[in-house]
């Protein structure tokens, strides 16, 4: 059930929020996106407090408003636009940090945040290797924790994980049964990760995708065919 939309108005602006209830929050947050109701969440409010907490920030609310509101290049990103992360897309804020030597990216517990010398938005080419460099060095970090769990749940056991870039493949188990995966694993959500896992453990026994192989996979991960369908669906492509 969609959250009611309320509004307030703010000198010359009109403000429309609605209220999403998380209990796992100690504090409110408030998230402006491009032709969307403010976003205001935390623990759970009454309707008076809700227009309070709005009030307060409202200049903010109103400045930041007329910054995603504002036209762009297609395909450039700006305060607003979504990238890809742990299955699903997440808000995005781009700093205008004069100065900066570079662009620079860096991900809370709910955004990116896109540091940027030369302006509030950011083309593609300069974003792509940055959202990149941020995969790797999360699948530096979760992937062998990852793995491990897999081969204690399988038996399987690879011969060490390796991160790198592939032109059309998520990953592969090379013929030393190391597996390799593309950093963009990291788009997939955890149970799509974990097929690919599985999958690549299955190939330090089975090289092909014989009958045998797929039989080995069923075994260890039944219902393999839903998280097949996604990662076909999910095709390594633009990023942004």
């Amino acid at each position: 059930m969609a959250a009611p939309i309320h509004t307030l108005q703010y000198g010359q602006t009109r403000i429309a929020w609605c209220f999403r209830a998380d209990s796992r929050l100690k504090r409110h947050y408030v998230t402006v996106e491009r032709g969307q109701p403010v976003l205001l969440r935390g623990p759970r409010v009454e309707l008076a407090e809700q227009e309070a907490l709005v009030r307060q920030r409202a200049r903010w609310i109103r400045d930041k408003q007329a910054q995603v509101e504002q036209p762009q290049v297609p395909g450039d990103v700006i305060t607003g636009s979504r990238l890809r992360y742990a299955g699903r897309t997440w808000f995005t804020e781009v700093r205008h940090v004069p100065g900066l030597p570079l662009p620079r990216l860096t991900f809370t517990a709910s955004r990116f945040v896109l540091e940027c010398p030369t302006g509030r938005s950011v083309a593609p080419p300069v974003l792509t290797p940055l959202l990149e460099d941020f995969y790797r060095q999360r699948a530096l970090g979760k992937l062998p924790l990852r793995v491990r769990h897999w081969e204690r749940q399988t038996g399987l056991q690879a011969h060490g994980v390796r991160v790198r870039t592939f032109q059309a493949r998520w990953a592969h188990c090379n013929t030393h049964n190391v597996l390799e995966f593309h950093p963009r694993v990291m788009e997939l959500p955890a149970s799509v990760l974990d097929y690919v896992i599985v999958h690549e453990l299955c190939h330090t026994v089975e090289k092909s995708h014989t009958r045998a192989f797929w039989a080995l996979v069923a075994r260890h991960l039944p219902g393999w065919q839903v998280h097949h369908a996604a990662l076909e669906s999910a095709a390594l492509g633009a990023a942004v």
